[in-house]
């Protein structure tokens, strides 16, 4: 199933929460220190627990490699993928790079991790995401207004009296959706720069960071970003659903911090 159609799906169940998935062994509790597959074993009961609220999963790949533990990753979208069928995969990656060097990363995220999607970076021109683009069932989701606080050093640049990032949601919009497989990613710290880049691209989905931890306001977000029909919207928290407990209980808790997010938003939305 498309990338796009497995969205809509879990977006009509209500669901608008993305559990990042960003493992910190110094974070994990006592009793799963040491265990030597403790990366696994801690992501994987996340997802369980989370799973019947989540309207994606997004493990962020350089977390992982930098632990050695690409294969864990390997593992946890396959049980994602066995376990939870409903819930797509996001590959928080930002690849972009040219020729054969593109390819590459497009079959290591569709086809060495089975991903559904894959966050990408756009600054190197259309060539260097063709090869994701290509693939009309998975989702490319490009940069365009990032949470962080430097984003704005290059994207609010001006570009002929609109503002780059603006331009970048023009061109994916209009000239790199063909096969109506892109989102962009747009920081929930921006949230009037949210609607402005959902009055151009219509209802194409929007990957939301900055909810949680780096204190995006959902309702603000939600009213500048929502579609007519209440979703469009895919709000990724990964902290404060991950690390909102410290003991045995922690997968409760993440389900318990992820329930409280949806709750939040079923309160703003129409």
């Amino acid at each position: 199933m498309r990338f796009h159609d497995t969205l809509q799906q879990r977006w009509r169940k209500g669901l608008l929460v993305c559990v990042g998935l960003d493992p910190e062994p110094v974070k994990f509790p006592a009793h799963l220190k040491g265990h030597t597959d403790a990366v696994f074993e801690f992501c994987r009961d996340i997802v369980d627990a989370t799973a019947d609220l989540a309207c994606a999963f997004k493990p962020q790949i350089a977390h992982f490699a930098a632990l050695r533990a690409e294969e864990a990753l390997e593992r946890l979208i396959a049980h994602i993928h066995g376990r939870h069928p409903g819930v797509p995969v996001i590959l928080d990656a930002k690849r972009g790079d040219i020729g054969s060097t593109a390819r590459h990363y497009a079959s290591e995220a569709f086809d060495r991790y089975q991903a559904d999607a894959v966050t990408l970076n756009p600054y190197l021109g259309r060539d260097s995401v063709a090869p994701f683009l290509e693939r009309a069932d998975k989702g490319a989701i490009l940069l365009c207004r990032t949470s962080n606080p430097g984003g704005a050093d290059f994207q609010a640049l001006d570009c002929g009296g609109v503002p780059l990032y603006l331009r970048v949601a023009e061109t994916i919009a209009s000239d790199w959706n063909a096969h109506g497989n892109c989102a962009l990613v747009v920081g929930a710290t921006w949230p009037e720069e949210l609607g402005q880049v959902r009055d151009v691209v219509g209802e194409m989905p929007l990957l939301v960071p900055g909810i949680g931890a780096q204190g995006g306001d959902v309702e603000a977000v939600l009213r500048h970003g929502l579609t007519p029909d209440g979703a469009g919207l895919i709000l990724s928290s990964s902290r404060a659903i991950l690390y909102a407990g410290h003991g045995e209980d922690f997968a409760q808790a993440a389900h318990a911090a992820a329930q409280e997010l949806q709750d939040t938003i079923n309160r703003h939305r129409p």
